[in-house]
């Protein structure tokens, strides 16, 4: 008996080895057909309906603690953004547009005395958020908002943080982009309109006027070739310094800005 149970399981075993190789020679990401990502040194739960999480965006993350912190990289190469840094005591943070929740999760562990919120409008990135919160054991405040409509009125807190990695890639950049990502990563999540590329950001700056407290920070992971726009935008919007950073591939990938009231 116990050895038909080792051969049934073994067959079974083999079948879903099967299966996983051919996901893989279809071009499926490797993470989606294992369920799971490495981000900022944690394993996170992945699945089609969100973004698999990339080096660039753990440099956003790094690049937040640190201005948290009030201090350089370990290797000094950071320093506070726009000069002031903020206490992480009492500090309240929010991830629009939260996914698998890397970027949450991450500032909730690195920065324990922080209240991290999270948003997202796909119910299924919801899911898979709370999934990476329970196995990590971090406390973030998840809920159900539209960026570009309603982020003011489902969270009537005010923060110290906003953070957004939202979509960024024109439309007319499909095409050029590789088929793993093209052809399995949510198009949700990954593309905007080549007439109006910055509506995520622009949606999130307005919003962020009414829910940044004063001297609050708002954080963008961006398009690479959009970083002049994006400074341009933020200022017409009322914010007071945008500062841009170059990710570990020396493409201009992140912003930085202040709000003053």
């Amino acid at each position: 008996m116990s050895c038909e149970k080792g051969a049934s399981s073994g067959a079974g075993e083999l079948g879903r080895l099967g299966a996983d190789v051919e996901r893989l020679a279809a071009g499926e990401p490797l993470q989606y057909v294992l369920g799971e990502s490495e981000f900022y040194g944690r394993r996170f739960a992945v699945r089609r309906g969100v973004l698999i999480p990339r080096p660039e965006t753990e440099e956003l993350v790094d690049r937040i603690v640190h201005s948290v912190r009030g201090r350089a990289g370990e290797a000094g190469e950071y320093e506070p953004p726009l000069r002031t840094p903020l206490a992480s005591r009492g500090l309240r943070i929010l991830d629009v547009g939260t996914g698998s929740g890397c970027i949450a999760v991450s500032l909730a562990l690195e920065l324990p005395a922080a209240e991290v919120y999270a948003a997202d409008i796909s119910d299924e990135a919801l899911e898979v958020a709370a999934e990476n919160c329970r196995r990590l054991g971090a406390r973030v405040t998840l809920r159900r908002a539209d960026a570009l409509t309603d982020l003011a009125e489902q969270f009537p807190e005010r923060f110290d943080v906003i953070v957004s990695n939202p979509p960024y890639v024109p439309e007319s950049d499909r095409g050029a982009m590789h088929p793993n990502v093209r052809d399995y990563e949510p198009a949700l999540a990954l593309f905007v309109p080549d007439d109006d590329p910055l509506r995520f950001y622009r949606a999130i700056a307005r919003s962020g006027r009414r829910m940044l407290r004063p001297g609050g920070r708002l954080w963008f992971e961006i398009y690479e070739h959009a970083a002049a726009q994006m400074a341009d935008m933020l200022a017409a919007e009322g914010y007071a310094a945008t500062e841009i950073y170059r990710d570990l591939f020396d493409k201009e990938r992140m912003t930085c800005s202040r709000l003053e009231k």
